[in-house]
């Protein structure tokens, strides 16, 4: 039995990686490789459901509240292997009846042709790697489509009856100016989506573009980018909810969110990373083989490693994701999140109050403190 002193367990998630792509990005830091011209789909999905089987246990009896495909390039795969991974899943775990599941998908003719499969197979949301509606842009970023082919890709999902869909955009790209990252945001915002993820390209380290760097866009040009871009997402009616994620009321990611409040997700797939929260309370990260051949061939559980949280790092990671949302989280969930509690971060919680940096009474960056986030973070080291 649970101790009745201790928080109840928090939602549940799922993270599937698919790690095959077309061609690797020059700015791509996920696990993804080339692709051989025909994907083992068979033989991942079977691998897929062996590495469940070693993970039930992590499950319990909670839920599944959203899964999460991405990768790689999961629109790779077809809509036959998406049809028997969830009724596959569907067997061995349970599912919220309005659950939220979302596949990554990129432009492209092979792709687009299977939006009515993923649909069928219940996929009910989709996410579109746009990056840039220029041309040049794109091929600067290496990606395989231009402009027309995300245009077609978005009306495609339309006519495929994705009415929850996400357009991933990035600014700060090389040789952009303001006039072109704004043009971007208008045509993505002519397909009124629900979501946007708008985010500034970094250089990871392990890419390309950290080795070679591009040339990028001056500060006071990417200061004007996100001025002027805020004011036309706000203009539209989205509301940024997070760092980088702009929505309309009520359309946010219910997967990113559980996320950000430090919830629980089981991981499948080559490379992919979870964080299950035990029964007597301590939490885990674990992760993957991430080799896609070594997972294939591995016989029994592909966990490549797994690490517990120590308490005393809890209250930093539990800020990392809470303070990324633009209107926090009530203070009681740090508690019920971290079994900790808050007075154990009363007075560093005072500290950053005083400097005007958190909100009172709530876990909450103000316009200030989300400027200087990583600052308000380093308080909780």
């Amino acid at each position: 039995m649970p101790d009745p002193a201790s928080p109840a367990l928090p939602p549940l998630s799922l993270y599937i990686h698919v790690p095959w792509c077309v061609r690797k990005c020059p700015y791509c830091d996920f696990n993804s490789h080339a692709a051989e011209e025909t994907l083992p789909e068979q033989a991942y999905l079977n691998a897929l459901l062996e590495d469940l089987e070693q993970d039930l246990t992590l499950a319990g009896d909670r839920p599944i509240a959203t899964i999460f495909i991405g990768g790689g390039t999961p629109s790779l795969m077809s809509g036959g292997f998406y049809q028997e991974l969830l009724d596959a899943l569907q067997t061995r775990l349970s599912f919220l009846p309005d659950a939220e599941i979302t596949l990554e998908a990129n432009p492209g003719t092979l792709e687009q042709g299977r939006f009515e499969a993923f649909r069928a197979a219940g996929i009910n949301r989709l996410s579109l790697g746009i990056q840039s509606f220029n041309d040049r842009h794109l091929q600067a970023l290496g990606r395989i489509h231009d402009s027309d082919a995300a245009h077609r890709a978005i009306e495609a999902a339309h006519r495929a009856g994705f009415e929850n869909f996400n357009l991933d955009l990035m600014h700060g790209l090389p040789g952009q100016d303001p006039k072109d990252a704004l043009a971007d945001l208008e045509a993505a915002l002519a397909w009124q989506p629900p979501h946007l993820s708008w985010y500034q390209l970094t250089l990871e380290p392990n890419t390309e573009f950290y080795s070679r760097p591009p040339d990028l866009p001056e500060d006071d040009d990417l200061a004007e980018i996100q001025d002027r871009g805020a004011a036309l997402l706000t203009a539209y009616g989205m509301s940024r909810y997070e760092v980088s994620a702009w929505s309309l009321l009520g359309q946010e990611s219910r997967h990113n969110l559980n996320y950000w409040t430090f919830g629980d997700y089981l991981a499948l797939g080559a490379g992919a990373h979870g964080k299950i929260t035990g029964r007597a309370g301590a939490i885990t990260r674990y992760w993957k083989t991430r080799q896609p051949e070594a997972y294939l061939q591995r016989i029994g559980s592909r966990t490549a490693g797994r690490k517990e949280i120590a308490q005393d790092d809890l209250p930093l990671e539990f800020m990392m994701n809470a303070l990324r949302l633009s209107g926090g989280v009530e203070e009681s969930l740090f508690f019920r999140r971290t079994g900790l509690p808050i007075e154990s971060v009363r007075v560093k919680l005072a500290q950053l109050r005083d400097k005007k940096l958190l909100v009172p009474d709530r876990l909450q960056a103000t316009d200030l403190g989300q400027r200087y986030l990583n600052t308000v973070l380093e308080q909780f080291l």
